[in-house]
């Protein structure tokens, strides 16, 4: 009998994708058959990057995984998940406010669905301070945000930004 795919999902808006954010793709690739990138719109921030723009960004960047599907859909994320055989929910946490903010989500994502699991991955410690708005914010100060994002993304920050 064949063992069913290990599925999960780390879902965001990456507005941009940050090197941060590659670090969980990355890390979590190695832990699931298949790891889904969730775009998603998120209504309460004002986004540089249309949809389109960010699926385009991730690929790019993730080129070298072979175990990884990036989509974008609207609505629940655990509704998504249960009408495509997902089990698993990886968040990145990066500080104690995330870890808190984070639970809170996980409970109520297990409330919905009592068949997700969400799993935590502290981000690498030189990525704990770096988000795709601190990016943005810095970069229209005319900061150099090259450490923080794939030379891709910086390329269309500065297009963006200019």
């Amino acid at each position: 009998m064949d063992k069913p795919l290990r599925k999960a999902i780390f879902a965001g808006s990456f507005d941009p994708i940050t090197n941060g954010h590659l670090d969980i793709i990355f890390r979590a690739s190695k832990l699931f058959d298949e790891l889904q990138i969730g775009v998603l719109i998120n209504p309460n921030k004002k986004g540089l990057f249309t949809l389109e723009e960010r699926v385009k960004l991730i690929e790019l960047c993730t080129k070298e995984l072979d175990n990884i599907k990036i989509i974008s859909f609207q609505g629940l994320l655990v509704n998504y998940c249960a009408e495509n055989g997902i089990s698993t929910l990886v968040r990145g946490v990066r500080s104690e406010d995330d870890v808190n903010y984070e639970l809170q989500m996980a409970h109520m994502n297990k409330e919905l669905n009592s068949d997700i699991e969400t799993i935590f991955l502290p981000t690498n410690k030189k990525y704990s301070f770096v988000s795709s708005s601190l990016i943005k914010e810095v970069l229209s100060f005319g900061a150099d945000v090259t450490n923080f994002v794939p030379v891709e993304v910086l390329e269309e920050l500065e297009k963006k930004t200019k």
